[in-house]
């Protein structure tokens, strides 16, 4: 009977912090994953631009250092290392090779190299700058069979330099027609979007670090919380369970007319402490209550 009273008040305690630990943890993961997630996104987001940066880069180097050594044979030999989005294109294959999720496209709605026509949703981009030529930046998410991609998409419009290629075929090198043809890439006007640069990062990754992160988080709460757990139950036998049960015993001990049991003392003023000296009370005041009758 003692011990079933005893684990009693232990199991509502522990049902009791069980509840709060379990409410508490449901609330942390719902207030921490879109959090997370959104912090997830962010730096996506930041590794796009900076992708997207070293792409302008190599675009700026290539059209102000590279391209006028050698536009003096581009009479008799057309060179694509001199074109910006040939430079930037290919510099990333080097970090696509490796993280094959990764991809940096031009794309253009009439190029001169077919391969840089757009998949139809980057079209649907090209003809939203299109239409907004104010937009100097887009950022989607959009889901594939490896998960969720951001694309952070920036427009290409016509400059000076593009309509020495991109007018006319007439006007365009005669090594250029050679190898592309005269039929694309051409009637291209001037500040006119023709086309998007596209960055597309892979969410997963992040997201996955963002759930590391709050089961990481929660772990800790819940090993925290059974810590506090376990110093309360420890607390609760010897502050309040403890004292109970030797008040029990006496009390037990005293019913049954045993009147050589010492007095339980407990000092401080706690309610425990204030409890024992009730009982104790009481039981001086049995004590001659009975040895008053006992005389009679």
């Amino acid at each position: 009977a003692r011990l079933g009273g005893r684990m009693g008040l232990r199991a509502k305690l522990n049902l009791l912090l069980l509840g709060i630990a379990l409410l508490g943890a449901a609330v942390f993961a719902l207030a921490a994953t879109p959090f997370l997630n959104g912090l997830a996104r962010d730096e996506v987001i930041q590794s796009s631009r900076i992708m997207m940066e070293s792409a302008a880069g190599a675009r700026s180097y290539t059209s102000e250092e590279v391209a006028p050594l050698l536009q003096g044979d581009i009479g008799a030999h057309f060179h694509p290392q001199a074109v910006s989005a040939y430079a930037a294109t290919k510099g990333f294959q080097v970090l696509h090779a490796r993280f094959p999720d990764y991809s940096y496209r031009e794309v253009a709605l009439n190029p001169t190299n077919l391969d840089d026509r757009p998949q139809d949703w980057e079209a649907d981009i090209v003809e939203y700058f299109r239409a907004n030529p104010a937009q100097r930046e887009v950022i989607n998410e959009r889901q594939t069979f490896r998960g969720p991609v951001l694309t952070l998409s920036r427009p290409i419009s016509v400059d000076a330099r593009c309509l020495e290629c991109h007018d006319t075929p007439q006007r365009a090198p005669a090594s250029m027609l050679a190898s592309y043809g005269p039929q694309h890439g051409f009637g291209w006007h001037a500040n006119e979007i023709v086309g998007a640069q596209i960055v597309s990062v892979p969410m997963s990754v992040a997201f996955a670090r963002a759930a590391d992160i709050r089961l990481l988080f929660l772990g800790l709460f819940l090993g925290v919380f059974a810590f506090l757990a376990i110093v309360l139950n420890l607390g609760l036998g010897l502050v309040v369970i403890r004292p109970v049960m030797t008040l029990s015993r006496i009390a037990e001990d005293v019913s049954m007319g045993k009147s050589d049991v010492a007095e339980y003392t407990r000092k401080g003023k706690d309610q425990i402490a204030t409890l024992v000296a009730s009982f104790n009370r009481m039981r001086r005041s049995l004590e001659e209550a009975m040895r008053m009758l006992s005389k009679r």
